[in-house]
């Protein structure tokens, strides 16, 4: 997954686009979604990101569909449970035998977060898939962060993937004998994939350290960047959107659609 998202991030229709105007479309997108007290704005910002994504980048749908499936099923269970949990309002499924029912108020409130959700996750997902992580990182540089939080952060980015990687060598390994095949055997197996994952890592660890030191490591990672310029243009439609998005995100905070 790092090695493909890494691949369609440095090879889209946007690469040549200021990394900097990307990460601040992006940001400010986040922000109007979470922000936003209406499902309106958020869902316009999903449909403008996917948009950019999908028409401006050339990200294959396929792919960025397996991508939404990902935040879609952790955001369904949690809004299965507000339906009911969320009262106020008048009824409109009541389930017949029990004390679970789904108000107007609790449908509101689901349609809400599903909305900030997809308005979150499209815009996290323009700036992973237009922008490669050495140049957020370059941004992080200029913009005074400190060296070592950077380098923790490039260090952390990539053992993620890594542990994914072994992660999944390792159930893979245990799936062709059989090891999940019955509870008392999936706990087993469970518990020693925790502790071979985590000799792994350390492994991996050690093996990173001493590649670093052989190298000459003085205590800075060096980030490989590259000044694209600023278009005017472009900064300006950025404000626009982002205007545009702000304003309606406050003028349609009481809509209610239920």
């Amino acid at each position: 997954m790092h090695n493909i998202l890494e691949e369609f991030a440095r090879t889209n229709r946007l690469r040549e686009v200021s990394p900097a105007l990307k990460l601040f479309i992006g940001l400010a997108s986040i922000l109007v979604s979470v922000s936003s007290p209406g499902p309106v704005a958020p869902l316009l910002v999903a449909a403008a990101m996917s948009a950019a994504v999908l028409v401006l980048a050339k990200i294959p749908a396929r792919f960025y569909a397996r991508l939404l499936l990902i935040p879609a099923s952790f955001a369904v269970m949690s809004i299965a449970v507000i339906l009911f949990i969320t009262g106020g309002g008048a009824v409109l499924v009541e389930v017949p035998g029990l004390p679970l029912a789904i108000t107007a108020d609790g449908a509101n409130l689901a349609l809400l977060l599903l909305a900030r959700v997809f308005g979150g996750m499209c815009s996290l997902y323009f700036i992973a898939l237009t922008t490669p992580t050495t140049e957020i990182f370059e941004i992080l540089r200029r913009l005074r962060v400190p060296t070592v939080l950077i380098d923790l952060a490039m260090l952390t980015y990539r053992f993620i993937f890594i542990l994914i990687e072994e992660a999944g060598q390792i159930y893979r390994s245990q799936v062709m004998r059989l090891g999940y095949s019955r509870f008392r055997e999936s706990v087993q197996s469970f518990g020693m994939l925790a502790g071979a994952l985590f000799i792994r890592t350390w492994e991996s660890g050690e093996a990173l350290v001493l590649a670093m030191d052989a190298r000459c490591y003085d205590g800075k990672l060096g980030i490989p960047g590259k000044t694209r310029p600023l278009s005017l243009s472009a900064l300006a439609a950025a404000l626009l959107y982002i205007g545009a998005i702000f304003g309606i995100s406050l003028s349609t905070g009481g809509l209610v659609l239920l």
